[in-house]
């Protein structure tokens, strides 16, 4: 197995791509997005971290966090999200069917994919790079026409702050601070 590295910058923002399993469309749904805000914001309380942008699709999430200064450990956070959701979505909604052994035997619950995508932010352009990948999303997945349409996303929050407009598209408009986001 290949023995990953991940760059770590203590209290930097990172950007994520969070991929369910088998790419099953089940985020959108009232449980899962009811069950995914409440264990959100329980590792919040225990482990603090600032979603500066999110967008929820159906089979996956991307979202920018902000870490404490001095932390770096988001993967710890994305364990506890990952696992409290699985746990009370199991409860809730049922089991998947079609799980390997090897997954049984891990005692994995078929959720979520093992990995996640991370990628430190490094500067204002890489940041307004990455907002505006978050909020195209859902146009570029062909589930709405322009980014302010669909339900599930930071967007109305940057609209309302006047870093997008509400016909925004994509392109270079809206241009940010990191400090001004909230």
């Amino acid at each position: 197995m290949p023995n990953y590295r991940r760059f770590r910058v203590e209290g930097g923002p990172y950007f994520f791509t969070v991929v369910t399993f088998h790419r099953r469309p089940i985020l959108t749904t009232y449980p899962a997005r009811r069950i995914l805000h409440l264990v959100w914001e329980e590792t919040k309380q225990v482990l603090p971290f600032e979603t500066l942008a999110i967008c929820l699709l159906p089979d996956h999430i991307h979202c920018i966090w902000k870490l404490p200064e001095g932390d770096s450990d988001y993967s710890t956070r994305w364990n506890r999200i990952k696992g409290h959701f699985s746990k009370q979505y199991l409860a809730e909604v049922g089991g998947v069917e079609d799980l390997t052994s090897l997954q049984t035997k891990r005692r994995e619950a078929g959720i979520w994919q093992r990995r996640f995508w991370e990628h430190t932010i490094f500067d204002e352009d890489d940041l307004d790079a990455h907002l505006d990948y978050i909020h195209y999303n859902p146009v570029k997945h062909g589930f709405v026409d322009k980014p302010a349409d669909w339900k599930w996303s930071s967007i109305h929050r940057f609209i309302a702050k006047g870093f997008y407009g509400q016909d925004w598209v994509g392109g270079d408009e809206g241009k940010y601070k990191m400090l001004d986001l909230e």
